[in-house]
Formats: C-alpha cells, structure tokens, sequence
C-alpha cells in the first residue's frame, strides 16, 4: 500500500521552477502507488502568526480564521510531506518560512513525518542554499519521529523552466519514485 503525499510549494509564480519540481516529484510517487495532493501556498490565505499563544490555550486552536488549518490537518495526517521553495537571498521564501511559523499551533501533532526538500534557485552553487536547508532541518527538528529522506537541489534555474534541462528534473522525479 502506498503512502499518502503532501506536497507544498511555496513559489509565489505559477508554474515556475519550484511547481516543475513538485510536478515531477508527483509523477514519479503516483508512479510507485503512492497518493499525492499538491497545495500552492500562493493560492492560500495563511497569516503570520500572532505570537499571542491563544492556541497554547484553547487546544491548538488559533484565533486566525484562515486556511492555515486545513493545511496543518493534512500535515498530520500525512505519511511524506515535501516542502519546496525557490530560495530568495540565500533562504527559503517568506510564504514558506510563514507555514513553517504558523505551525506553531499544532506542530506536537506534526509526528513521525517522512520530509523531502526541494529547492530552486538562480545560484549555480549548492553550498549557497546551505541557509534554506538548515531552515529545514530547524523545523523538522522540532517534530518528533521526523526522517529527513531527500534533497533536490534545483540550482541554475533562474527563468520560468529553466529547470526542465538541469539534473534536478530528473532528481525530483527519482526521488518521488523512491517513496
């Protein structure tokens, strides 16, 4: 029986390079029998977290009424969950770095996660995402029972597709393959 995939792309631009690789990511897991759901934080109303620990007080509930909820349901309830961004100034993008934030509420609830990351970015020099990665591990870190399974880096890819002809296309696709 396959696992059941949450995939979250946190690219503001439709299409672009990050939603490329979630695509081939999702190719490559429906292909091994796994079930997928992909979900574009650009097409979500997810705000920043308050720092007023309602939520620490009303069982993890948030004041917020938005779609952050929803969101953290399928994180729980997820097997694998793939977080992609494409990497501004060195570091994931703020619509990331906002989800991961907003976990707050529930993320005791996140447990026993498979993680794989996916990256995109103008820079030829995987060391230069060094920072997004840790900003990764950081979070699952906090998670209880989570396994870091996978990195793709998707360097050089600065224009819309530019990824299709990089090593990370192929990558994205071989790691879904391996869920």
């Amino acid at each position: 029986m396959g696992k059941k995939i949450l995939i979250i792309s946190s690219s503001p631009r439709k299409s672009g390079n990050t939603d490329i690789l979630c695509d081939r990511f999702k190719e490559g897991a429906i292909e091994s029998g796994n079930e997928t759901e992909t979900i574009y934080l650009r097409e979500k109303n997810i705000g920043n977290c308050l720092a007023c620990d309602s939520c620490k007080r009303n069982g993890g509930e948030c004041i917020r009424k938005d779609d952050m909820e929803d969101v953290l349901r399928k994180m729980m309830v997820s097997d694998a969950i793939v977080m992609a961004t494409p990497v501004y100034f060195y570091n994931m993008n703020a619509q990331m770095k906002n989800l991961i934030d907003r976990t707050y509420s529930r993320y005791l609830e996140i447990k026993d996660k498979e993680f794989y990351f996916m990256l995109t970015a103008a820079d030829d020099d995987i060391n230069a995402m060094v920072r997004t990665v840790e900003g990764f591990r950081g979070f699952t870190y906090c998670l209880e029972g989570s396994v870091e399974k996978g990195i793709v880096y998707g360097i050089g890819s600065w224009n819309k597709g530019d990824v299709k002809g990089k090593r990370a296309f192929d990558d994205a696709y071989e790691m879904g393959r391996s869920v």
